[in-house]
């Protein structure tokens, strides 16, 4: 009975560990939260009641110059009151935006006693809509999953607050992007393989071939980005965070750390599928040698690394599909696509992150095959008979 007890407590006890790292992270302070542009202002939502296009300068794609919408303003110390907004459009497609009357917008408004002065539209508020398409998906996946859904959450939950309470700002105070990233990424895949398994030798199994797998893609990435001559500037913002006055940050260490970290999800979602495996097959037949369970586990590894591999490219590759139609539109030779710095940038993460999934196949079959089965890893002496 007791033993049933402590194999309860092993499953039960990496989502108290979960729980109070979620809490304890919610307390912390990222050190950042005085850093504020706007320090004499107060943020707010407010509703578009009109709008006034006559000072936009309209010359085909490019639109630029001001629009001026009418307000009222949502919450805050000037709940109610009406005012006019000033939405600056400087010709970028990308960062303009344009509001109708009904719209509902971020605003800054700066003011002098109980004034309004000046109003400035941010953006579009989109948190309700953010809110429901991630209710949508809680509800989904508890639906579906069940216990296992409400412990997917949680390790969500853990690994977003751990990345922007713990990795963001130790990034931005100067820390060593390679040793905090390894850091985190151990932590996170601790707790989330745990989450699955409970602390167990399942976990052990997975965890180590998960990690070893993700020291490959560090060494690998920070290697290959050194032999490309690669940038951390390739970055989407990273020249913004320098010219906020974190000029001393080491853009391309953040991009190395960048390529194990992108592929560390993938590397623990195969490194748990051999795992299971092994599992399985042991439980079946208990006499299995450790040999033949890591021959298991790498014939499991071999037909899932196929589609894991591409699936690295889909995740990678998705977002620069306007890229490759310039590269189409313009008749760039191939060889200028691969030697332009945002491909090879590209290629980095994903055939480096590739790099991870191939080892941590063999890494896991072999930790798992030693962990999982009861047969001893030397064969043992025999005594001579009489």
């Amino acid at each position: 009975m007791n033993f049933f007890r402590f194999r309860s407590f092993r499953y039960h006890a990496p989502v108290l560990v979960c729980l109070v790292a979620i809490f304890i992270l919610l307390l912390i302070p990222t050190g950042f939260e005085d850093a504020a542009l706007y320090q004499e202002a107060e943020r707010c939502s407010a509703t578009v009641l009109e709008t006034n296009d006559s000072a936009i300068i309209d010359t085909g794609l490019v639109r630029s110059g001001e629009q001026r919408c009418t307000l009222r303003l949502e919450g805050g110390r000037f709940d109610g009151e009406i005012a006019t907004g000033i939405n600056m459009l400087n010709g970028s497609l990308e960062q303009d935006k344009v509001f109708e009357a009904g719209d509902t917008a971020l605003v800054v408004v700066s003011y002098n006693g109980d004034t309004v002065t000046n109003v400035v539209m941010s953006d579009h508020d989109r948190l309700g809509w953010e809110a429901v398409m991630a209710a949508a998906f809680a509800l989904l996946l508890i639906l579906f999953a069940g216990g296992t859904g409400v412990r997917a959450l949680a390790s969500f939950a853990v690994t977003v607050l751990t990345l922007w309470k713990v990795l963001v700002p130790m990034y931005l105070k100067g820390y060593n992007p390679i040793w905090v990233g390894l850091a985190i990424t151990l932590f996170l895949t601790v707790l989330i393989i745990a989450l699955v398994y409970g602390f167990d030798r399942r976990c052990a199994a997975a965890v180590s071939g998960s990690f070893l797998g993700i020291l490959v893609t560090c060494v690998l990435g920070i290697l290959f980005t050194d032999l490309f001559k690669i940038h951390g500037a390739v970055m989407a913002y990273s020249e913004s965070l320098l010219y906020s006055g974190f000029q001393d940050l080491n853009l391309t260490r953040i991009f190395m750390a960048s390529t194990f970290i992108g592929a560390s999800g993938a590397v623990m979602d195969l490194s748990v599928d051999i795992t299971s495996a092994i599992h399985e097959v042991v439980e079946k037949r208990p006499d299995l040698s450790w040999r033949e369970a890591v021959r298991s586990g790498m014939n499991v590894g071999r037909n899932a690394m196929g589609t894991m591999t591409t699936t690295l490219l889909f995740a990678y590759s998705g977002g620069y599909v306007a890229l490759m139609m310039v590269f189409m539109a313009q008749g760039t030779p191939v060889d200028f696509m691969l030697n332009y710095k945002h491909v090879a940038a590209e290629l980095i993460q994903t055939i480096i992150g590739s790099f991870g999934l191939v080892t941590v196949a063999p890494f896991t079959a072999l930790t798992a095959g030693i962990l999982l089965t009861k047969t001893p890893l030397l064969p043992r002496k025999t005594t001579p008979s009489a």
